[in-house]
């Protein structure tokens, strides 16, 4: 390669100098300075990347060189905005779509281990096989031979393997074969389970039942279908509870978000009508507001929807909007506070670009950016141990994050047909969370109490309206209606359990 780079960089740049001279005519001496000063600035960086290149105490790849560049330029930026290799961009596309052709296996490996079996996804290949979580891999033996490898080298150790290479090597065209070595308890030795590749699809969506009528929707990540799998999700719970959903439960902790439009269409299961999220951005295609299509689909039974410091980005809008429109009440805790909206551009050689292009803000106007979704009611895994949940990373805490500020000055108030579609957020019961052992889901169990109780004031406002109530007479003979609490109030929950 050598200097002959510097001379081909350079000429652009002089055709841009020229063209910033001509503009000089039409738009005056401010258009000819900032030419000059991208060209100055590319002439140092030229002049650095020779100084490295040819006087570095060792050998540099010149394309490494680059591309360390261009990650440093983004890293400048903020937290989310980063240049992907091909191999990154490949798996966050892979991330996306939530499918791809392998053997349908999470693993993970311990520095200086070997590769180990996470679990095996249900009804894949690697599951239907017979392999089982904490299955070691101690070699891999892949159909068709990497390059790099050795002659006569068939099958390689995972000791010395990266977790990106076991998954590269055991991904592969639909249909073919790959074999790996499995030791597990009871093995003597290692043994050989060869397995034919198909496509696996990772469930982004997760419904069960809980309790008589109520059920709970676990939201793992927004995918391109994610949206499709809540439909789902939703049918097989009215289809097990034909009397109807008395509560549902959104589970979004842990949710790192995922795609904008996804996360629109989700809430659109639960809001009739009005404004779901709008975003603000420096280019025009960036301003958006995204509205409620069509008329709720689901019953307005009562939602709550659990957070964490976990919960960021699409989850985080999701919680937002059905906070705002007075559709669900949020428990748990405040939220990871991400509100900025990031666009992934397609680069040469399979790479990607992922830039931050806007920010966005809930119905009602708020940038939850750095300060997150607080919620309704606040809930903590252990009342023990609450201090230890408020240490975890957040927004925050990223170095070169907006600050609320910043995307409080970008935003708008949202249009009076929006406002209006907005209901005021639910107000703090006061729960408390009581001791637990620590196997036991604390906001879940407390999330199915509220629901309940929901319900019971529901039930016995309906009561009162109709005149009802059982009548008793006490020993003075006074009569006394039962169920003398408020219709409004939340009160202390009834114990219960999932």
């Amino acid at each position: 390669m050598g200097r002959r780079r510097v001379p081909f960089i350079a000429p652009s740049w002089v055709a841009v100098l020229a063209a910033a001279c001509l503009g000089l005519v039409l738009a005056g001496s401010a258009a000819i300075g900032r030419a000059s000063v991208q060209y100055n600035d590319l002439a140092l960086f030229a002049q650095v990347l020779d100084l490295v290149r040819d006087n570095y105490v060792s050998d540099v790849d010149e394309h490494d060189l680059m591309q360390s560049a261009v990650r440093g330029l983004l890293r400048e930026l903020d937290p989310h905005s980063s240049f992907m290799t091909r191999p990154i961009y490949e798996e966050m596309q892979i991330d996306t779509r939530g499918e791809f052709t392998g053997v349908g296996i999470e693993i993970t490996k311990v520095q200086g281990g070997v590769i180990e079996v996470v679990s095996p996804i249900e009804g894949t290949p690697a599951f239907e096989a017979g392999i089982l979580a904490r299955d070691e891999i101690a070699a891999i033996c892949p159909t068709e031979i990497p390059e790099a490898w050795d002659e006569g080298e068939s099958c390689r150790d995972t000791a010395d393997m990266t977790l990106a290479d076991a998954v590269s090597l055991m991904r592969g065209p639909r249909g073919t074969e790959i074999t790996i070595k499995i030791f597990r308890e009871g093995f003597e030795e290692a043994r050989s389970f060869t397995i034919r590749r198909d496509l696996v699809q990772l469930a982004s969506v997760e419904s069960s039942r809980l309790a008589p009528n109520f059920g709970r929707l676990r939201i793992r990540s927004f995918q391109e279908r994610t949206a499709q799998e809540v439909s789902e999700g939703l049918e097989k719970l009215h289809t097990e509870i034909p009397g109807g959903l008395a509560g549902l439960v959104i589970d979004l902790r842990d949710n790192p978000g995922g795609l904008l439009n996804q996360a629109v269409q989700v809430a659109d299961h639960w809001i009739a009508a009005g404004l779901i999220v709008y975003t603000r951005g420096r280019a025009e295609s960036q301003q958006e507001k995204y509205h409620a299509q069509v008329e709720a689909e689901e019953p307005a039974y009562p939602i709550v929807v659990l957070v964490n410091e976990g919960t960021a980005s699409a989850s985080e809008i999701v919680a937002g909007a059905l906070q705002d429109h007075g559709r669900a009440l949020v428990m748990g805790l405040q939220t990871f506070g991400k509100g900025s909206v990031q666009t992934v551009f397609p680069l040469g050689d399979g790479a990607g670009l992922r830039l931050t292009t806007s920010l966005y803000y809930t119905p009602a106007g708020r940038s939850i950016q750095e300060v997150g979704i607080v919620p309704d009611v606040e809930v903590s895994p252990t009342s023990d141990a609450r201090g230890l949940f408020h240490g975890r990373t957040r927004e925050r805490d990223l170095q070169g994050h907006f600050s609320h500020s910043d995307a409080n000055q970008k935003g708008d108030v949202p249009d009076e047909e929006a406002a209006e579609a907005v209901a005021e957020s639910a107000e703090d019961s006061g729960a408390e969370v009581e001791d637990q052992p620590e196997r036991v889901d604390v906001p879940l169990v407390r999330a199915i109490e509220v629901l309940k109780s929901w319900n019971y004031f529901d039930h016995l406002s309906e009561r009162r309206a109709r005149g009802g109530g059982l009548a008793a007479r006490d020993d003075g003979g006074a009569e006394t209606t039962g169920g003398g609490a408020s219709d409004s109030g939340s009160g202390e929950a009834p114990p219960a359990a999932p």
